[in-house]
């Protein structure tokens, strides 16, 4: 779930929110440009007396240190809703931990091409407080549950939450592997091939194009 920036609606009270816990999100290798967003939301939250939660790996910068650290497969038991600053890649890792508990994201673009935030750079400050007064509308994507089984019982893997994509591949087999692909037990056909894109309306702008698929609706429940 997503939140979007709804200008139809205004409210009385600023910071009056039913977000109380907010879990904090930046890019892995901690560029200066994300984290330094990053604490200016953190103090901005703070500021207004709503509680920060960041991921303790990797390990938070000192700046970070009057928010509260978990563990990132954690966070999103703590939190209301999360915040996510960086690329794609930011917001593909933050809903990982977001769908599962059913709490929706916001993403702010700091990399190439944010096909996935809602914000940029320039409108997060100004923006985000409207969002937590409850300026906003929910934009729902469809993801993906992914599992390793063997014999269709024993779980090996897994399961994986994908919002773009999952790929079944040959490994390190220098050769075309077969893949059947089931329905409800039914099976639908063979493929011979490297390996097999399932891909979501949401990833289909992703590897699903690259090698000729289809472009979905964003909000389309079509695989």
């Amino acid at each position: 779930m997503r939140l979007k920036y709804n200008a139809g609606r205004s409210y009385p009270h600023p910071m009056t929110t039913a977000f109380k816990k907010i879990g904090l999100f930046w890019g892995r290798k901690n560029r200066p440009g994300s984290v330094a967003l990053a604490l200016k939301i953190a103090s901005l939250l703070q500021k207004h007396r709503l509680h920060v939660f960041v991921p303790s790996q990797p390990q938070p910068p000192a700046e970070f240190n009057a928010c509260q650290s978990v563990p990132a497969d954690r966070l999103a038991a703590h939190v209301d809703i999360i915040i996510a600053v960086g690329g794609d890649g930011t917001i593909l890792r933050a809903a990982r931990f977001a769908a599962p508990a059913g709490i929706p994201m916001v993403g702010i673009n700091m990399g190439r091409l944010g096909f996935m935030t809602e914000l940029t750079v320039d409108e997060a400050m100004p923006r985000l407080p409207r969002y937590l007064k409850g300026e906003y509308r929910v934009d729902e994507r469809n993801m993906l549950q992914a599992a390793v089984t063997r014999d269709g019982s024993s779980l090996l893997e897994g399961p994986y939450h994908a919002l773009n994509d999952v790929v079944v591949a040959r490994g390190a087999a220098s050769r075309v592997v077969t893949l059947a692909g089931s329905i409800d037990g039914a099976q639908i056909s063979t493929f011979r091939a490297d390996g097999l894109i399932l891909s979501t309306a949401t990833g289909s702008t992703g590897y699903n194009l690259a090698v000729g698929g289809p472009i979905l609706d964003p909000e389309s429940d079509a695989l």
